[in-house]
């Protein structure tokens, strides 16, 4: 890598930082995408560590990391977590990456298959209902609109125990946190349990809203190897021996975005790993709940060392933000202290909803309507992709799927965008050095409704990849 060639424009910086115009962030982005975009910072090149510039230039950590994030943003780096910033290869430099996001901010021509969306379904019936019989009770509107204890009312978190529990798993109420949302949920953990600078195992491709808080917070991500039943023990052994690791997060069942499901042997191994290694275990389960047969989490197996995330998103309704957490009654106290630290408490009308619908077994009636409507759509285009090497459980919303050599992901992601078609390359998902697996991401969970532009937009992502894979074979 070219680093020494970036180091020897610090003279350049220098004069940037002394006779250019605006912050001091912009003058240095600016500086950098010049030499980027000339070449005589090569492509390929890693950039210096932020606190190693800062030194040479006399600036802040934080000057340094918010010009670097300009690049990002515009395109000119790729920053990979616990790894460095990395000047893109020529041709692969993508536009203005505003980050992680969790709707499409694309104009409405493009047909959305990059992300996994809750599926609209009977659930704004259901909430009109609710809100009708809500206004008919003062008295509960009235407590609604007061402070609430910031774990949630006792009754909010025996609906979320009741929620989390599947199988043999059965948890306590008063081990439960009420959020708002899975999201919310993973950032309070992380802040309240991990400081900067803590090193975080995961999948070698994972959760992009994970990458997202843990460069917010400073947190390092190292990727455990993964096969076609997730990640690997073997794996996650060697990297607690050759690092000090703080924790492990993972997704056990419906794995995002491989779609696998950890044996029960395999969760009983990593649970005994950690717990050699004194790890914490950060289980998310936002998918998993479309599995109503799943293994028991990782809880079952080491309840004094796991925090599991569970949520309402992809199975009743996203727009509630309605999650929980399920944790050792020893960490309580520092989740419910991260909760008040970025909200004070998790909002009380979606939570009297989602504990009405839990009681009622409206939300249990919504989960299997979303089940059933994944596998009728899943039906409708499996067939397109007849030939292609690719991996999707029966209840997983989306397809990871193969491209086949030389092709590489973010070329059919590129081609399928010109065609109005969105789908994640792998690199979305992606931690550590090690190369990124060729694969795309395609889910069936668009919220238009509409089946025909979801058969024509598999149709398309087939037949790009047909056709490039015949190419080369010619």
């Amino acid at each position: 890598m070219a680093v020494k060639r970036i180091i020897d424009t610090v003279p350049i910086l220098e004069n940037a930082l002394a006779s250019g115009q605006g912050a001091k962030y912009q003058r240095l982005a600016l500086a950098l995408q010049a030499g980027i975009l000339e070449g005589s910072i090569e492509a390929g090149a890693k950039l210096p560590p932020h606190r190693t510039l800062a030194d040479q230039l006399g600036v802040t950590i934080g000057t340094i990391s918010r010009a670097y994030a300009e690049l990002e943003r515009t395109g000119l780096v790729l920053a990979r977590v616990g790894d460095g910033t990395f000047v893109r290869q020529r041709g692969q430099q993508r536009t203005a990456d505003p980050g992680f996001r969790n709707v499409l901010d694309e104009p409405q021509r493009y047909f959305d298959m990059s992300h996994n969306m809750h599926i609209p379904g009977h659930e704004t019936a259901c909430l009109a209902h609710s809100l009708k019989e809500l206004s008919n009770d003062p008295q509960t509107l009235q407590e609604l609109t007061r402070y609430t204890a910031d774990v949630g009312l006792p009754h909010y978190r025996q609906a979320g125990a009741r929620w989390l529990a599947h199988g043999d798993f059965a948890p306590h109420a008063d081990q439960v946190v009420c959020v708002n949302g899975g999201q919310h949920g993973l950032f309070c953990t992380l802040m309240a349990l991990l400081r900067a600078g803590d090193t975080l195992v995961t999948e070698q491709l994972t959760y992009p809203g994970l990458i997202s808080a843990a460069r917010f917070l400073g947190i390092k991500l190292l990727g455990i190897e993964m096969d076609d039943q997730g990640l690997r023990p073997e794996s996650l052994e060697q990297l607690c021996r050759s690092h000090r690791v703080s924790a492990l997060y993972c997704t056990p069942t419906l794995q995002n975005p491989t779609s696998t499901v950890l044996s029960a042997a395999r969760r009983q191994a990593i649970a005994q790993i950690c717990r050699a290694h004194n790890l914490l275990i950060l289980e998310d389960e936002a998918h998993a709940v479309l599995v109503l047969d799943r293994p028991p989490p990782l809880s079952q197996y080491a309840p004094e060392r796991s925090i599991l995330i569970g949520s309402l998103s992809k199975a009743v309704a996203a727009g509630l933000r309605v999650g929980y957490l399920h944790a050792p009654a020893s960490l309580i106290g520092r989740l419910s202290a991260a909760l008040r630290a970025t909200c004070w408490m998790a909002t009380p009308l979606p939570l009297e909803l989602a504990t009405r619908w839990i009681d009622d077994g409206t939300a249990q009636t919504l989960l299997h309507q979303q089940i059933a409507e994944i596998g009728r759509r899943k039906k409708q285009v499996a067939g397109l992709l007849d030939g292609l090497n690719y991996w999707s459980h029966p209840q997983s919303p989306h397809y990871w799927i193969e491209v086949a050599e030389p092709w590489r992901a973010a070329e059919i992601e590129a081609e399928l965008k010109q065609k109005h078609y969105l789908v994640s390359a792998a690199e979305a998902f992606a931690v550590g050095r090690n190369a990124v697996p060729q694969f795309i991401r395609a889910s069936v969970s668009n919220a238009s409704g509409n089946d025909q532009l979801l058969y024509d937009g598999f149709l398309a992502l087939a037949t790009s990849l047909c056709q490039n894979a015949s190419h080369f074979d010619q």
